[in-house]
């Protein structure tokens, strides 16, 4: 897009999930309770199992980390989405979009795409936990030691950090001339492209690689980890022990298909402005339904809890 007068943005106009104004206020108010479900869940869950030392092992270790995770990421845009339901004029400017892009302003200036990855990778060790403890129990303390499971958070926000490093040094190199209209209720990657005035094939080429890595190279782990607890279980002679295990792996296989599924619809596809619409709606999934679902499946589901 070649710059049209000299002139260069200042503010975005953020074209929100609709442009229906009838549909305004009954969104506002369908995100608002699944906001407040969202936050009281996983702040429920954290607060649980810290407090409760019965619920101090490792499976609650990762439970404690994606509750955390989902609390901060889906507080990035969520009051911003909620305030734009109801404004005539949704608006933002260019370091807000930055900073709602980027950095977490509520809790401790964090990356967006951090608490992203960072999921990734959480759901990714949960399923790696679940493997050891269904196909080699005998074995669970010792491979599952406090020692391995601070290496599997710590490599996980390493690789979020280092992910959301890379956006944050090709998105400062554009320019932004004209155009300010972006097709999204929030500032992510792709549809903030699509007003750049300069070259976004780095960019582009960035998102692909980065967001490639961080979506194939979890979900194979994840589908080898339960194609081997697929294996074992099919072995338990005991349809009740049978049931069991896939009792406990179901939830977790839900939330990883819809939290993968819908992040790769979002991003590894050319971000052509035809195809920003079913972005849109599939980034809901892993913005706001996922986090929402998280506390709900893990702890409805489970005895302890």
């Amino acid at each position: 897009m070649a710059p049209g007068n000299g002139s260069f943005v200042t503010e975005f106009i953020l074209v929100g999930l609709t442009d229906q104004p009838d549909l305004q206020l009954p969104l506002f108010f369908l995100f608002l309770v699944m906001y407040m479900v969202t936050m009281l869940g996983n702040f429920g869950l954290l607060t649980l199992i810290v407090l409760n030392s019965y619920l101090h092992t490792t499976m609650y270790f990762f439970l404690f980390n994606l509750s955390f995770i989902d609390l901060c990421y889906s507080s990035v845009f969520t009051p911003k989405m909620l305030v734009d339901f109801l404004s005539k004029k949704n608006t933002i400017s260019y370091m807000g979009c930055m900073t709602q892009l980027y950095f977490f302003w509520v809790f401790f200036f964090f990356f967006f795409f951090f608490f992203v990855v960072s999921e990734c990778y959480v759901l990714t060790s949960m399923a790696y936990d679940r493997y050891v403890a269904i196909c080699n129990p005998l074995l669970y303390n010792i491979a599952m030691s406090p020692k391995m499971c601070s290496s599997l958070m710590l490599g996980s926000y390493l690789m979020a950090f280092s992910g959301a490093m890379a956006h944050t040094g090709c998105m400062l190199r554009l320019t932004f001339c004209d155009a300010n209209t972006i097709d999204h209720y929030l500032c992510d990657i792709l549809p903030v492209l699509q007003l750049s005035c300069t070259s976004t094939y780095v960019n582009e080429l960035v998102v692909f690689i980065v967001v490639g890595i961080n979506i194939i190279v979890p979900s194979l782990m994840i589908f080898v980890s339960y194609g081997l607890i697929l294996s074992n279980i099919l072995q338990i002679c005991s349809t009740e022990g049978r049931s069991k295990a896939f009792s406990t792996c179901s939830s977790h296989i839900t939330a990883v298909s819809l939290f993968f599924g819908s992040g790769a619809i979002m991003y590894l596809k050319p971000s052509s402005a035809g195809s920003m619409h079913v972005g849109k709606i599939s980034s809901v999934f892993y913005t706001n339904v996922v986090p929402m679902m998280n506390p709900l499946t893990y702890s409805l589901r489970n005895k302890d809890v």
